[in-house]
């Protein structure tokens, strides 16, 4: 297929889909990833599509969001690690708030099986995920159903969310900076997000690479009310999330990685959460000469896999932001 030929049938996949995966589109049009990424580019420069880590989305910039049947089929395997990785820090009997998000709805799916468990949402996704799930007592917000991610949003349910108080938000979003924290592109969303995290002790941020360096029109979680990331391994050649993932960590949030373990499947298989966590090399790491670590060890805010991953998942649970 010649050159014109891909980047035409490119560009008609990104128009009906909105947004679509580097991987899917070297698939359809039989080349490598390579190739893809730099017709994307020469798209880019004609003004007629967005590049994003991983993938390319309709022009529109910091006001455009794409639906869910868009998002659901971008970074998927991502999404499904950084599931299991953050259901592992969810204990039983306790209660939380989980938010919109084809990420939090992968989360859902994996606490059906936490007792005792109290999940307050504005998702119907998140919500059907955990319908049949009899231990689990899943809680609605009011509001009024934005239907591109099925979620419920405005003053109903702001409202609804006042004089809760919960261990731990799980959130998502469009992207995430070390400079502005989380942000999204939709004002009533992120109004909701906000309320979400004001009745939360801790905020867990679930946010795959290709949302790293990312940013978007409305900020819903400050980087300094972030408690803990839960990410990806970014690629390689991506600087660009491997820089902010530092930053982030240089800030104070607490950094959990799903490394390329987590989903081997070697060995004997392990719960929900408990998968390997990975150390991760971050371009001009700080490292100390003892304490946190001893030499050579990653400070007190990059966490190490193996730390995390010793124990019973209530004392991953338990853990606080220093």
């Amino acid at each position: 297929m010649f050159a014109a030929e891909r980047r035409q049938l490119i560009l008609e996949m990104v128009r009906a889909n909105g947004a679509v995966s580097l991987r899917e589109l070297a698939r359809v049009v039989q080349t490598s990833e390579v190739t893809v990424r730099r017709d994307v580019r020469a798209l880019e420069a004609e003004g007629l599509l967005d590049r994003r880590h991983g993938g390319a989305v309709l022009p529109g910039g910091f006001t455009r969001e794409s639906g869910f049947p868009q998002k659901s089929h971008l970074s998927t395997a991502e999404k499904t690690a950084i599931a299991d990785l953050a259901a592992g820090l969810v204990g039983e009997g306790e209660a939380i708030v989980v938010g919109a998000g084809t990420t939090t709805q992968e989360l859902a799916r994996r606490l059906a099986r936490v007792p005792g468990l109290t999940v307050v949402t504005n998702s119907l996704l998140v919500a059907q995920a955990l319908a049949h799930a009899n231990r689990v007592e899943v809680v609605m917000t009011g509001g009024t159903l934005r239907g591109s991610n099925y979620a419920l949003v405005g003053s109903g349910a702001e409202q609804s969310l006042q004089g809760l108080r919960v261990s731990r938000a799980f959130l998502s979003g469009s992207g995430l900076t070390a400079e502005r924290g989380l942000s999204t592109s939709n004002m009533l969303s992120a109004s909701v997000d906000r309320a979400l995290v004001q009745a939360a002790a801790e905020v867990v941020v679930l946010a795959d690479h290709t949302k790293l360096g990312s940013d978007t029109m409305f900020q819903t979680v400050p980087t300094e009310l972030i408690t803990r990331l839960v990410t990806d391994e970014p690629p390689v050649h991506d600087e660009r999330a491997a820089t902010e993932l530092q930053a982030l960590a240089d800030q104070g949030v607490e950094i959990t990685v799903a490394g390329p373990d987590a989903e081997s499947g070697g060995g004997d298989p392990l719960p929900p959460g408990r998968q390997t966590r990975q150390d991760m090399p971050l371009p001009g790491q700080r490292r100390t000469q003892g304490g946190h670590g001893g030499p050579g060890g990653l400070g007190p805010q990059l966490r190490s896999a193996a730390a995390l991953a010793e124990g019973p998942v209530g004392r991953v649970a338990d853990m606080r932001r220093r």
